[in-house]
């Protein structure tokens, strides 16, 4: 494990704070309740915060103190114009401070990790080798298409992810440019990944390496500089800000020597027409050039407004309160003998609030939609868009595929998919115990209600 988020974990078991008795960030949400087929209703449990976390209350505050005076950005002479413009640049700069990037390090604002990352490939000098493991996220595992791509297999201990990248990156042309692609945190199993370790063998053998984040940095501190990567992704949606906005931030070399990602007003600097009838474009060499377009001001300034409320916050509180949380589902999940929690890294690994389990004689979409209906839980079923790592911890043969890689099955058949619970700074502990109760008795007794396939899904039967 990397040693910044080493220290993170080792300062969380250490700190002063209580944990159980740390109260949870305050988010949208928290106060929403749900019926019960079985009827009545109840207090929903959101956890599903590894697919979209529930924006803060301070997040939505900021932009709803904001909205009144939203204006277009770096077009306007009038006043809410160069508010919003400057609201958007020192957004930026807020955004480099949380990711302690290097003075010459560029922030591009996207719409998601998604973007980020295809905006990176859209980069990427020609010929270039891109490694990345079978285990990332679609995200971080397709984009590469126009690029000579090296996947590599999914590794079993934090130390064969390093041995593998070393010996894949020896093989490699020496002299041409290279690109390593890896997740901080697993989406699937909440494991951490050796970050700091993969970008120094990245390096050695002369490679860049990009970080996706989206799952690391709403739990831990996330550094450029102390982790040693060349970019770092992450979206908006994750890190408890709404809108749809997303982040790249790293090196500029590669962004201002390629074509813009998108050609339009804003990415242009000066554009004049030629006597043969063409156009001479010069392209900006800020972060602009791959920002055509208006740009969402509010998305970008709730990831400002996210960035500084976790900030404040304090993440060795926040990484000890998670611990807590996570403590406390695994030992109850480790009480049910039918379920078997997902792991590459093994039961010690260091992970965030993110886990994935099957349960025997379950479908798991059944599972999910008695956890909702019966319960009012939220969570995730299916492939979780990460199809190949999932397979390789099942041991499944890719299947009949439903929306995002939910399998085609009705309630009762042998899973072929798996179950997902993620929670963070805005979850209370009696929605992790509400779950793990959930679990044991929907094992022990079965399902309360009735429910059909429909379109793949189990629902519950009217």
């Amino acid at each position: 494990m990397s040693a910044s988020l080493n220290a993170a974990v080792a300062t969380a078991t250490t700190t002063a704070v209580d944990p159980a008795c740390a109260e949870p960030l305050a988010v949208l949400g928290r106060d929403v309740t749900v019926p019960l087929v079985t009827g009545g209703e109840v207090s929903y449990a959101a956890l599903d915060y590894a697919a979209s976390a529930p924006a803060l209350q301070r997040v939505w505050d900021d932009v709803a103190a904001y909205a009144p005076y939203y204006g277009s950005v770096h077009r306007g002479a009038g006043y809410l114009s160069q508010l919003s413009t400057d609201l958007f640049e020192q957004s930026r700069v807020t955004v480099a401070e949380f990711l302690d990037c290097r003075p010459t390090d560029q922030v591009v604002f996207t719409r998601s990790t998604t973007d980020s990352l295809n905006l990176l490939a859209a980069v990427l000098p020609a010929d270039c080798q891109v490694f990345v493991f079978e285990t990332e996220h679609h995200a971080s595992l397709l984009p590469w298409v126009d690029a000579q791509v090296t996947y590599l297999n999914a590794p079993r201990t934090p130390a064969e992810a390093v041995a593998t990248l070393e010996r894949a990156l020896a093989d490699r042309d020496p002299y041409g440019p290279a690109l390593v692609c890896v997740t901080g945190a697993s989406n699937v199993t909440g494991e951490l990944w050796p970050v700091k370790e993969l970008a120094a063998a990245a390096h050695a053998h002369g490679a860049r390496i990009v970080l996706d984040a989206a799952q690391l940095a709403p739990h831990h501190p996330v550094s450029v500089q102390e982790l040693d990567v060349d970019w770092v992704a992450f979206s908006g949606h994750k890190l408890y800000a709404p809108f749809g906005s997303g982040v790249l931030a790293g090196r500029a070399d590669w962004l201002q020597q390629a074509q813009p990602y998108l050609a339009g007003g804003g990415a242009s600097r000066k554009v004049a027409r030629r006597e043969d009838g063409g156009v001479d474009v010069e392209w900006h060499t800020t972060a602009a050039r791959h920002e055509a377009g208006s740009p969402n001001v509010i998305g970008v300034y709730s990831i400002a407004s996210a960035c500084k409320a976790l900030t404040e916050a304090g993440f060795e509180n926040l990484v000890a309160r998670e611990r807590h949380l996570i403590a406390k589902v695994r030992k109850g999940l480790a009480e049910v003998p039918a379920v078997r929690i997902l792991s590459l890294f093994g039961d010690d690994a260091p992970r965030v609030g993110v886990i994935s389990f099957v349960v025997d004689g379950w479908n798991s979409s059944h599972f999910a939609a008695a956890l909702s209906a019966e319960y009012g839980i939220g969570v995730r079923d299916g492939l979780f868009c990460a199809h190949p790592l999932v397979r390789t911890l099942l041991g499944s043969e890719p299947q009949a595929q439903g929306e995002c890689g939910a399998p085609e099955a009705a309630p009762g058949e042998r899973s072929l998919n798996a179950i997902r619970v993620s929670f963070g700074a805005g979850t209370p502990d009696e929605h992790v115990e509400r779950f793990v109760r959930a679990v044991k008795e929907l094992v022990a007794d079965g399902a309360k209600w009735q429910y059909r396939t429909e379109e793949g899904r189990c629902v519950p039967a009217v």
